[in-house]
């Protein structure tokens, strides 16, 4: 067992490692290390409720500030990590201090993808992962008429759909043939498609967008096609990069994420991750995969910190997500990408329905559209289906 364990990153899974550390009976030094000045905070809400103004920055925090006190937690704000020293056991931050470890916790999330074309350092365009991103914002989405999201995933979808709450006019300008195709099927994205029509968003589709026009702040989206979209204000939400930088260049095995095993060690000693930052083997499915969720962030955190207390536990779960559009929920379990089978409980536009996948007769993933019952069901079956016949998952390194 470790005397000194240091947390880089303090979001959703870092505190979920320093709380298991405790719970667990660890009674040596943790030191939580985050480079926003904000306590450790959740992020959902941020493309939401946070965006509208319905709650305040506090209602966000994880944790009261007596959390680490009472524990012990050395939580250090505004700290960033520059170079994490293996072999002498310490890491260097950007401010010129040492922070010694006997184990390592990396669990750094992620950034926003930012697509590289002509004009996306002008004014009032947008990313979405923090608080200061969404103070940024909101600004213009009172103030300002016209936006345009580019990227057809959750979080674009989400920001529209409190847009056109608002009243403002919203764009989608999205790069594949369908909105959320790469996290779900052609039912469920023509239901949200419709969804969003249905409330006033143009959503253009096939779409490369080749540049941002504006003299110092946007006035325009420019598509490959020629055409220019008038705008105020523009959101990237093209996906997220796993923050593996300081992992990677410390010689820690890495390939769009950090790899690590069922219980997030790294290729290097006494270094381990969690979180959106880890890839991980999954037995369940048969490959390695990295899950941006709060689910697999707080699951795979407990795991760390049991591991770390000397109770090793395995992570391999079934994975689920959510997503809330104007008064609309949508539930997701399990991974449906390798599903060889679709099936439809219910009919989309006419009330709650679901979506099963299968693979060889397995169910492997379900969406559950205002069908909570479905949703909680399905992680049952899920978990229960996808055990049988496990297979390992070897984890491809690259340095």
């Amino acid at each position: 067992m470790s005397d000194r364990v240091v947390i880089l990153g303090a979001g959703q899974a870092g505190v979920q490692v320093a709380a298991t550390l405790r719970d667990e009976g660890f009674q040596g030094g943790v030191t939580m290390l985050g480079d926003e000045p904000h306590p450790p905070y959740q992020r959902p809400p941020l493309s939401k409720a946070f965006l509208k103004g319905a709650i305040e920055c506090e209602r966000l925090h994880l944790k009261p500030p007596a959390f680490y006190a009472d524990r012990d937690i050395d939580l250090r704000l505004g700290v960033r990590a520059g170079r994490i020293d293996l072999r002498a056991g310490r890491i260097e931050t950007t401010d010129g201090e040492d922070v010694a470890y006997d184990a390592l916790v990396i669990a750094t999330g992620t950034r926003p993808r930012i697509p590289s074309v002509p004009g996306r350092d002008l004014g009032n365009v947008f990313a979405l992962r923090s608080i200061a991103d969404v103070e940024a914002l909101r600004p213009a989405a009172c103030g300002m008429d016209r936006f345009v999201i580019v990227g057809g995933g959750y979080i674009g979808l989400e920001v529209a759909a409190v847009l056109r709450e608002m009243g403002k006019a919203v764009t989608i300008v999205e790069a594949e043939d369908r909105l959320l195709k790469r996290v779900t099927s052609v039912p469920v994205s023509q239901y949200f498609d419709a969804l969003h029509r249905a409330h006033g968003v143009e959503i253009v589709t096939n779409a490369r967008v080749a540049g941002l026009a504006g003299d110092g702040v946007v006035t325009g989206v420019l598509l490959a096609s020629g055409r220019t979209i008038p705008a105020d204000a523009v959101l990237l939400a093209i996906g997220a990069l796993p923050n593996v930088e300081a992992a990677h260049d410390a010689g820690i095995a890495t390939g769009d994420g950090i790899l690590v095993d069922a219980h997030g060690r790294t290729s290097a000693p006494n270094i381990f991750a969690c979180g959106d930052c880890a890839r991980f083997p999954s037995r369940r499915y048969g490959r390695s995969v990295r899950i941006e969720s709060v689910q697999n962030a707080i699951d795979q955190a407990k795991c760390v910190g049991a591991t770390l207390a000397g109770h090793p536990v395995a992570h391999d779960p079934v994975p689920w997500f959510w997503s809330d559009q104007y008064r609309t929920k949508l539930q997701i379990a399990g991974l449906f990408d390798a599903a060889d089978a679709v099936s439809i409980d219910g009919t989309p536009g006419e009330g709650p329905f679901s979506v099963e996948y299968r693979r060889a007769g397995k169910l492997v993933a379900v969406d559950a559209i205002d069908n909570a019952r479905a949703h909680m069901l399905a992680r049952r079956r899920i978990a229960d289906e996808t055990a049988r016949d496990a297979a390992p998952a070897p984890v491809t390194q690259s340095g």
